[in-house]
């Protein structure tokens, strides 16, 4: 039997939040299938390389891609970030190796896959809270700019005191969005500004590590430090699960 991740608290936890959420039914099978979905997101394996002891495949796919259509893992996920504490946010952005598995996908929309320097790249776009715990992301191509993605995703974060950001969103526009919000933009300025950085709270500053702390853990999965889906709601749906693990050993119920 391949190595598990659902010890029987967590599943307790996990099968109470799927029906809470009123969009999936209690089914015998949904605990197999949701190990065969994590041992694929922790390993990177094709579907069809995912252990026979999990189920058929090709089942655990279909509910897998039928679970990321309904938005299921995603509600998961909203479901959970409501006990976040928002005094404190922090946003960053992190490049993502999209694999040649994941190209070519039969679609009209734009697949949040773009080209830079890495390549073939996704770019994922992180809000934690006061914890450090994941509160949002919005995925895009890896061309594109933090700063670039920065207003779609504050204006998606619930009010707060203080959003946290590293100089790459040096912008006056970021900061008057923050503050639209009655929020305190805590952003330093580059060497070459004007204004400088007297108002800045360097103590509070440090705490930005909170962010990279949430990419690493996320990075621990394969499936989601490499790219191998082809569209980006699946790609998306993968993230939204993993930052259910980081969340359920903070969920009562």
């Amino acid at each position: 039997m391949p190595r598990t991740m659902l010890t029987d608290e967590y599943w307790e936890k996990l099968s109470r939040l799927m029906l809470y959420t009123g969009r999936v039914y209690n089914k015998a099978e949904h605990r197999s299938t949701l190990e065969g979905i994590l041992y694929r997101m922790r390993v990177g394996c094709p579907w069809r390389d995912v252990p026979e002891s999990f189920g058929d495949w090709s089942a655990i796919y279909r509910r897998f891609n039928l679970w990321s259509k309904k938005g299921i893992m995603l509600e998961l996920f909203n479901a959970l970030k409501k006990l976040s504490d928002i005094e404190w946010q922090f946003i960053d952005g992190s490049i993502i190796k999209a694999h040649q598995h994941s190209m070519g996908a039969s679609s009209n929309s734009v697949e949040a896959i773009g080209k830079s320097r890495g390549g073939n790249t996704t770019k994922i776009h992180m809000a934690v809270d006061s914890y450090g715990l994941p509160i949002e992301f919005i995925l895009t191509g890896g061309e594109v700019h933090d700063s670039k993605a920065a207003p779609d995703l504050i204006a998606s974060l619930p009010d707060s005191d203080y959003v946290i950001a590293d100089k790459g969103y040096d912008s006056e526009s970021i900061r008057e969005i923050i503050r639209t919000k009655k929020a305190i933009p805590v952003i330093p300025r580059k060497k070459n500004s004007k204004t400088g950085n007297s108002d800045m709270d360097w103590c509070l500053y440090k705490y930005r590590h909170l962010v990279e702390n949430v990419f690493a853990r996320l990075k621990h999965y394969r499936a989601i430090a490499t790219r191998y889906d082809k569209l980006e709601r699946n790609y998306a749906s993968t993230l939204a699960l993993a930052c259910c693990l980081i969340w359920l050993p903070m969920w009562v119920g």
